[in-house]
């Protein structure tokens, strides 16, 4: 796992959830975080503000972890998905 993108995904769902960065780990799930699926959408769009990027929808749905997010967002990023 890219420890850069980690570490950025891992900045924005803090900053989003007003929760201190370092509670957060790779491991943490959302619902760990107390992330609702209306929490997920907001951090979806801080997501791609953050990295330039649009995450397709599809992948956007497997979003339940931080693990999950980053890889989600450095297949984008590596260009493995197209996004739409």
């Amino acid at each position: 796992m890219n420890e850069e993108i980690t570490q950025r995904v891992i900045r924005v769902i803090a900053h989003n959830q007003h929760v201190d960065p370092s509670t957060i780990n790779p491991d943490s799930t959302f619902a760990e975080l107390g992330i609702d699926s209306l929490d997920g959408l907001h951090i979806l769009f801080a997501l791609e503000e953050e990295f330039g990027l649009d995450i397709p929808d599809d992948v956007a749905r497997t979003f339940t972890s931080i693990r999950q997010a980053v890889d989600g967002c450095a297949a984008v990023l590596e260009k493995k998905i197209i996004p739409a």
